[in-house]
């Protein structure tokens, strides 16, 4: 008997079939006849022989802005213009190193890509690494200091720091606070270490507002000391994710995620796959991947997580032998996870409870995961003490007069700290406060002074990854704004008036490369800078073993479930992550893999949870805790845990000029007891309603079978079920080609939907942003989208990403359709633009079937606030009604076509890499040559699970698709528990 058809939706109106999506969709796809029935056949005709004669004209003419270009007096050694030149360097997040390599043209930085040597990102870049290049020429950044209530020198904040230096001497530091982000940079820590021994009386206190502090504290317990978690995804078998951010944000997430897709690639993997089970509140992007995903409120997660550590013997028997609602769901994981020890091990997330990580911790000490697929190493942090008692004993501090002087180091407290510390009252009461940061934001203009910091691409400095490796990083630019460095304004305490970070950096390597009997320094400095990172310094694994009674150190309430009412999340978003990043508009304008959202954060609510409350997506709702409220639209979110609304962090500016107008401020109602969870006091519907602009229902594209999805079971027996291979016909000859044929295939199982490849393509492609207002009209101009599509029940689905570039169709129907030929396709199989042919008829973008084509309704990029220097010079800037779309990354394809012609070479695989493709964490997409029958593409192609979209239509698109192969437990009922998602080969129409 087959498997009945799985059905996918993309929203929660799709799935309903509302008279309103219905008129929605007919608006946003008019019929070609009824466009065209306002001209008759003459006048038709006159208007397009006009646009063709037009069409070349657009080219020419006198540039809008004259530009004095003046040649080089002496060309610079190993500059070739339109040539691009690497730097290494790093992103920093949660205080850890990511490595990238820095793209130059013409000595300007203007693309972040990995670093392939450096263990942290392995090639890839995430979204947030990718934007950092525009915050880098963000005109809005901090540009001058300000202290003494106006505008001074960086020469007169010295003389003032100085000059206190001098006086807390005499008291040894007494009165002296700093306050930083986490770190874990060497050099900084040795700064520190000497502020230390010449003011004992000081105090350095951390602040991250999306802090690990369950994770630190739970180690020091379960092991007896400091120490950090790493995992070995490729020995791991069996994951079961607690809220997990393994592959989205943990320390080291690429890494794991590159690991995570290789097993689970059952192709390559000779038919053996890990499998994944999820617990979660909230939908998370490892629970998307998940074979089995059961969702719970948070109250919920601790007792299952006691229940399941009894069945494995983990904790007392007598924890297996209370009642669960989710029996037969935990024990068939149990049982699986007991047949694979040392190949299985449990991730929690960062907001888990401590008790939570306790559980995680024994179970697997049990599963002998210890050692094997988690190792343990010395904290890379710096200090790994908490941060939330850490700032929670400077606002006392502060209250009780005990603060003479305080030093603010990238952190913005005033803004992202508890509420019930009201650290804004209590910094007004401190004598002299300075605020070091790159936005005049909510801190800094709470200050006494403020200074402009350096950008990480404007300075010497260093920082470890998540496995200790220590990366080295460098000025990519000259700063442009005169920002300084955290290692500058230590220097002024330590006493140096004269502070340069090359000279601090370099000065503390060559006595530690001497200490470590490094030998010759300089070439030790050049290799460090030129791989990257310091050869040798990965943490070793420390041989620890959990504690004999970690159990018993669990509380014996740790395991109930809260009391009944609504409960709030508070949980990072995926672009401006705790609002650092709120003044970037990529990342303003990244639609948000599971609500799709741009511009805003929501209330996000589960389905059930709405019906009970009469809640509609739209709606407006004040949120109170205890006295405090905030007005927050609603969203409903498939997959959601029913009675709880989580709350996306780092919205709802005060002082960021783009962040000011987006979202909602969710940390006015966050609490020190309650950092991750907290009960909802009362939640009104007011009666308003706030237009969020979502484009989960925008580029729709009218098909079936646009997701392929097997189980591995299937896939073993015969692959050929999963993808039936149509024929092509047609009643012309094929167009042959004999050289080379670019193609694409995009992975399924691989694709974790984190967005890096639409910012990749946005930073190399010059693609603009276009605002709120034009996304809600649907004219988002992003070349590649990752749509979101969900099967089967609303409350519980399982979820499907799949990244839309153009197709590059040989039958292509955008071209046959264009007027002025604008589009037209060349012998290597790409469907080119030619831009100054364009006048914006827009046929191609109505005859395209996968929705991919972008039309500048506007001249959008005219009116980004963006320096002229930081577009990408090898590729147009699109003006006013240019149609626009994915072109491989043509320019790269040229560069390399260019190079192998004069070296009279053939092109080898894996020369030519487009921006998505190298961007991706996972190494979903893969592109090359097809022709080349050794190629990685013609490799994928060539799987058993390989097709391509709506082939019914024999576009034959040269991107194509590897279905979706999950790895389901038999032993789990496909309609157990509520809340899991159901196994593959439900009916969603059930």
């Amino acid at each position: 008997m087959s498997e009945p058809v799985r059905t996918y939706w993309r929203s929660l109106e799709e799935l309903a079939g509302t008279p309103e999506f219905a008129a929605f969709i007919k608006r946003r796809a008019p019929r070609f006849r009824d466009v065209i029935s306002t001209f008759d056949r003459r006048r038709f005709l006159q208007l397009m022989a006009a646009s063709m004669a037009l069409g070349g004209l657009s080219g020419c003419g006198p540039e809008a802005e004259e530009r004095q270009l003046l040649p080089y007096v002496e060309q610079p050694e190993n500059i070739v213009p339109g040539r691009n030149r690497y730097y290494t360097g790093a992103t920093i997040q949660d205080g850890y190193a990511n490595g990238v390599l820095v793209a130059h043209q013409m000595a300007r930085p203007i693309k972040v890509e990995g670093n392939p040597d450096h263990p942290a990102s392995l090639g890839a870049a995430s979204a947030i690494m990718q934007a950092s290049i525009l915050e880098l020429y963000d005109p809005r950044r901090a540009q001058t200091i300000f202290g003494d209530g106006r505008i001074t020198s960086w020469e007169r904040f010295v003389s003032v720091l100085y000059s206190r230096r001098n006086s807390l001497m005499t008291g040894k530091g007494e009165g002296l606070r700093i306050l930083s982000g986490a770190t874990t940079s060497p050099s900084f820590a040795s700064q520190m270490k000497k502020l230390q021994q010449q003011f004992p009386a000081m105090r350095w206190h951390q602040w991250e507002p999306l802090h690990r502090d369950g994770e630190h504290v739970s180690a020091a317990r379960s092991f007896g000391q400091n120490a950090d978690r790493i995992f070995d995804l490729s020995k791991a078998e069996r994951i079961l994710g607690v809220e997990s951010d393994l592959i989205s944000a943990t320390p080291g997430w690429l890494a794991y995620a590159r690991q995570f897709a290789a097993a689970r690639r059952p192709v390559e993997t000779s038919g053996v796959m890990s499998r994944v089970y999820a617990i979660e509140s909230t939908p998370t992007l490892l629970g998307a991947k998940a074979d089995h995903r059961l969702a719970m409120p948070p109250g919920d997660i601790a007792a299952s997580l006691r229940y399941l550590a009894g069945l494995l013997g983990a904790g007392p028997q007598s924890w297996s032998q209370t009642e669960s609602q989710h029996a037969h769901w935990l024990k068939a994981v149990a049982d699986d996870l007991n047949q694979n020890k040392g190949k299985a091990f449990l991730h929690a997330g960062r907001e888990q409870s401590v008790e939570i990580h306790l559980l995680t911790d024994a179970i697997n000490a049990e599963l002998g995961a210890i050692g094997n697929t988690v190792k343990l190493i010395a904290p890379v942090e710096v200090t790994a003490e908490s941060k939330q008692q850490s700032l929670t004993d400077l606002a006392d501090d502060m209250a009780s007069g005990k603060v003479d002087t305080l030093i603010i180091l990238g952190a913005n407290p005033v803004y992202d700290a508890p509420a019930d510390l009201d650290f804004a009252a209590r910094l007004h009461h401190v004598p002299f406060s300075a605020s070091l940061a790159l936005y005049d934001d909510e801190t800094a203009v709470a200050c006494k002074w403020r200074i402009p910091a350096a950008h990480v691409f404007e300075t010497w400095s260093d920082a470890r990854a998540f496995d200790g490796t220590i990366t080295m990083m460098q000025p990519q630019v000259r700063p442009l704004y005169s920002g300084h460095a955290a290692q500058e304004v230590m220097a002024v305490l330590l006493g140096d008036t004269s502070p340069d970070s090359y000279r601090l950096l370099r000065d503390y390597w060559q006595q530690r490369a001497q200490q470590e009997s490094r030998g010759d320094f300089e070439p030790f400095w050049h290799n460090s800078f030129r791989d990257g990172v310091v050869a040798g310094t990965a943490e070793p694994a420390l041989a620890l073993k959990p504690v004999a009674d970690l159990a018993a150190q669990i509380p014996a309430n740790a395991g109930n479930s809260a009391q009944g009412g609504l409960q709030v999340l508070f949980r990072p978003d995926e672009g401006l992550w705790d609002g650092r990043h709120a003044n970037n508009p990529w990342l303003l304008e990244m639609a948000r893999a599971f609500t799709r959202l741009t511009w805003d954060n929501a209330a996000l609510i589960a389905p059930a949870t709405a019906k009970r409350l009469h809640l509609n997506t739209h709606d407006m709702v004040e949120i109170a805790i205890d006295q405090i409220k905030l007005k927050v639209p609603v969203f409903i979110l498939p997959g959601q845990a029913t009675d709880c609304i989580t709350l996306p962090l780092g919205w709802g500016r005060a002082a960021h000029e783009l962040g000011i107008s987006s979202g909602f401020d969710a940390y006015t109602i966050r609490r020190s007891a309650h950092s991750w969870t907290a009960t909802i006091t009362s939640m009104v519907k007011t009666g308003e309603a706030y237009k969020l602009a979502t484009t989960q229902n925008q580029d729709r594209v009218l098909g079936r079978d646009l997701i392929r999805e097997g189980d591995l079971a299937q896939f073993n027996s015969d692959a050929r079920t999963i993808v039936t291979e149509k024929k092509a016909e047609s009643l012309y000859r094929p167009f042959e080609y004999p050289d080379r044929a670019w193609a694409m295939t995009v992975d399924l199982n691989s694709c974790i939907g984190c967005q890096a490849c639409t910012i990749a393509c946005q930073a190399e492609n010059n693609v603009p942003i276009v605002g709120k207002d034009q996304v809600l009209a649907g004219r988002v101009m992003h070349w590649l989208r990752v749509d979101r599509y969900y099967s089967g029940p609303a409350d519980a689905p399982d979820t499907a990403f799949e990244p839309m570039p153009c197709m590059h169709c040989e039958q292509a129907p955008c071209e046959v359709v264009c007027p002025v030929h604008a589009t037209v396709h060349d012998h290597e199989g790409l469907n080119l633009m030619v831009y100054n042919r364009c006048v914006g008829t827009r046929f191609c973008s109505n005859n395209c079937p996968y929705k991919v084509r972008r039309f500048n309704f506007f001249g959008y990029a005219e009116e980004n606030e963006r320096a002229a220097e930081s577009w990408n010079p090898e590729v147009t800037v699109r003006g006013r009604g240019v149609m626009e779309k994915c072109t491989y990354c043509i320019q790269r394809i040229r560069t390399v076509q260019i190079d192998a012609e004069k070296e009279n070479r053939k092109i080898a695989d894996g020369e030519v890499i487009t921006a998505c493709q190298q961007s991706c964490p996972t190494q979903a997409i893969v592109f090359g040559d097809r022709n080349d029958r050794g190629s990685a593409v013609a490799s994928r192609k060539a799987w058993p699970i390989d097709y391509v979209l709506l082939e019914e239509l024999n576009t034959r698109p040269r991107t194509s698709y590897s279905a979706l192969i999950r790895n389901p437990n038999p032993a789990i009922s496909q309609t157990s528990g509520s809340g899991e998602t159901r196994g593959h080969g439900d009916n969603a129409d059930e």
